[in-house]
């Protein structure tokens, strides 16, 4: 029988092979994440601005201010027109600041928001990581840094603001959802009812299958009360255990409020929700929600209300609508995405920091683009591959250049001084350049069909009982 001779790898095939091995070696993974953490740096020094706790000085003022007997929401911090304008509940949450100066305060309070992203960037982007084989604590190792580079993020953390956290507690909804739908599907009718358990393992087998989802956008929404547009989302797609508890934590959280601050949750609730003017000029750069959008666009310190108010109706109803379409799809994370950027652009008054769902929504899009090009994978146009996802590709890159060089600062203008339109048309754009975008996003946003399912699917033991199959 003839010898046969073994065929030499190719050269490329070699350096492939090597070049996968360098890739999976966890200390060039950990060089990477480095290498992307010093990048993010340099990146905040150079688009970010001065920061020093600014917001968190307010509120730690405001706090001890109250503890001394003073009234909550009189309060206005040295050398500004700045006071408090959470409701009394995120009063109660800050108080132990009192104990500590404000700048120990301001630095556990970044550490709190750095866990928060974390936290949100694992909960998004672990899933893909794992599609790809990816190690989840490098995917989040280099997403946090790329986040943390970003206006909302580096905001947020520089002025001692609560948005990541905020956004955390929304996020961590969407994982007791997924884990609730795992559990509906483990189930089986077929097993009986469960034996009674201790308090604790109640809490426990709660927290593992889920039963709490909703209770994370119930506390946000005492806190600060736009995140409550997610219970109107909830409702809409019919989630109703989701709902109840989100009603419940927030009527539950407000009560708590009044219960140890009656007179400050009344003055909240009956004055201080409805003045805008506590919280900053409508028509100022940082403010990018559509009423600042228009306030700007007609040049004026104050909104045209009616032309806001149909605009944000319409923008209402598209967004609720395009995150119900894509609940339904299969893609919760898009639905959450979509409900967050609408409340931020209907909201009077969303400063750059307020924008943190800019960052799921970039990891949505860098998403949509790989799966577009798998899906292809193997058809080729000459030498090339098809240039599946390079549409989402695109708009995730542009939308993160923009978000971290953030334009908008260098075409700043206050009225009366100076017009809005300074600066022309190109100056106008890039001072409403991050409303632009989120608006743009609440109608373009694209969902992954059955990428993120988290409904309750009927238990497969349910379907065997019904139909009579053999088990």
């Amino acid at each position: 029988m003839p010898a046969t001779v073994a065929r030499r790898p190719s050269p490329l095939a070699i350096v492939r092979r090597v070049a996968r091995q360098v890739w999976s070696s966890a200390l060039v993974r950990l060089g990477i994440v480095a290498i992307t953490a010093l990048g993010a740096v340099w990146a905040v020094r150079a688009f970010g601005r001065q920061y020093d706790f600014f917001d968190l000085r307010i509120y730690h003022g405001a706090v001890v201010w109250w503890t001394e007997d003073g009234d909550l929401y009189q309060f206005v911090a040295p050398h500004t027109m700045l006071g408090f304008t959470y409701p009394p509940f995120a009063a109660l949450a800050m108080l132990p600041m009192a104990l500590l100066g404000a700048q120990t305060a301001g630095w556990i309070n970044a550490l709190l928001n750095l866990a928060a992203l974390a936290l949100v960037l694992f909960t998004v982007v672990g899933p893909i990581a794992d599609r790809y084989a990816i190690p989840r604590w490098f995917a989040v190792g280099i997403a946090v840094p790329l986040a943390g580079a970003t206006e909302p993020v580096r905001e947020t953390i520089g002025f001692g603001q609560v948005n990541l956290i905020l956004a955390g507690l929304i996020i961590a909804d969407l994982a007791a959802m997924r884990w609730h739908g795992r559990a509906a599907l483990d189930r089986d009718p077929a097993a009986g009812p469960r034996p009674a358990q201790t308090l604790l393992g109640w809490l426990r087998h709660a927290w593992l299958t889920g039963a709490f989802a909703g209770a994370g956008v119930g506390v946000a929404t005492a806190v600060k009360l736009t995140p409550g547009l997610f219970i109107a989302y909830f409702l809409a797609t019919r989630q109703w255990r989701v709902a109840s508890t989100a009603i419940g934590a927030a009527i539950g959280a407000t009560l708590v409020g009044y219960v140890f601050a009656g007179k400050e949750t009344v003055t909240y609730f009956t004055s201080v929700v409805w003045d805008t003017n506590r919280v900053g000029f409508v028509d100022a750069t940082p403010n990018q929600s559509l009423a600042g959008l228009l306030a700007r666009a007609y040049d004026s310190p104050t909104t045209p209300r009616l032309m806001w108010l149909a605009f944000a109706a319409v923008l209402l109803t598209v967004g609720l609508s395009r995150a119900k379409n894509a609940h339904a799809e299969g893609d919760e994370l898009a639905a959450f995405t979509i409900i967050g950027l609408t409340a931020n652009a209907i909201c009077p008054i969303s400063w750059t920091h307020h924008l943190v769902f800019l960052v799921p929504a970039l990891v949505i899009l860098v998403d949509a683009a790989l799966r577009r090009r798998r899906a292809v994978r193997g058809f080729n146009i000459g030498h090339f591959p098809a240039l599946a996802g390079l549409r989402h590709a695109a708009m995730a890159l542009g939308l993160y250049l923009l978000i971290v060089i953030s334009p908008l600062w260098r075409y700043e203008h206050r009225l009366p001084q100076v017009s809005h339109y300074a600066d022309g048309l190109w100056g106008a754009l890039m001072e409403n350049s991050l409303a632009l975008a989120v608006i743009l996003l609440v109608v373009l946003l694209p969902w992954r069909r059955g990428a993120e399912p988290v409904f309750e699917a009927e238990p497969a033991g349910a379907a065997r009982a019904r139909t009579h199959l053999p088990v």
